[in-house]
């Protein structure tokens, strides 16, 4: 099912953008509902320039809905500034970008009532250097190394040195 283009919300964050005197990104940009989503409030789409909204939000409050849509939008804006240069997510490009957008101090993640979908983590693996357990709901395909120790021992680079071996236990169903 694809998400259903709003053409209101296209409209405003487009607004949005043209107040800021980013007519570029405001030409592109669509904002959708997307009814598969769950525990997300919404999501940022950098290549197609889309924000997904969830419509569980519909029922919680049009400013919800409309803080949602700016939080999403920033990290648009965000990124279309930095160019091709990465940037956090939820960085300082993201937070000038919120205040821009007339959320500022906006927080990273929402605590609102929508169901929270938690797998339970099925697979462990411990790094070979430093003893750092990682817990996974995936197993890991492929050489895979500790990224801790990458960072503070080798320049940020991958090392086999550092590799995450796979404990042979399964973690307990309930990863609380």
């Amino acid at each position: 099912m694809q998400p259903a283009t709003d053409p209101g919300l296209t409209e405003k964050a487009r607004n949005l953008l043209r107040n800021l005197s980013e007519t570029s990104l405001s030409q592109s940009i669509i904002v959708c509902w997307n009814a598969r989503m769950r525990s997300a409030a919404g999501r940022a789409w950098l290549q197609e320039k889309r924000i997904d909204i969830n419509p569980m939000l519909q029922a919680l409050s049009a400013a919800e809905v409309e803080r949602t849509l700016r939080h999403e939008l920033a990290h648009l804006l965000a990124q279309h500034r930095a160019g091709r240069k990465p940037i956090q997510a939820h960085g300082k490009e993201w937070q000038d970008a919120c205040a821009e957008l007339g959320i500022p101090g906006e927080k990273a993640t929402h605590q609102l009532p929508l169901p929270s979908r938690r797998q339970s983590r099925k697979y462990a693996y411990q790094c070979r250097s430093c003893g750092h357990i990682v817990e996974r709901v995936r197993k890991i395909i492929g050489p895979t190394a500790c990224g801790s120790c990458c960072r503070t021992k080798n320049q940020g680079r991958f090392s086999e040195d550092f590799i995450l071996e796979k404990l042979s236990f399964f973690l307990p169903s309930d990863p609380s």
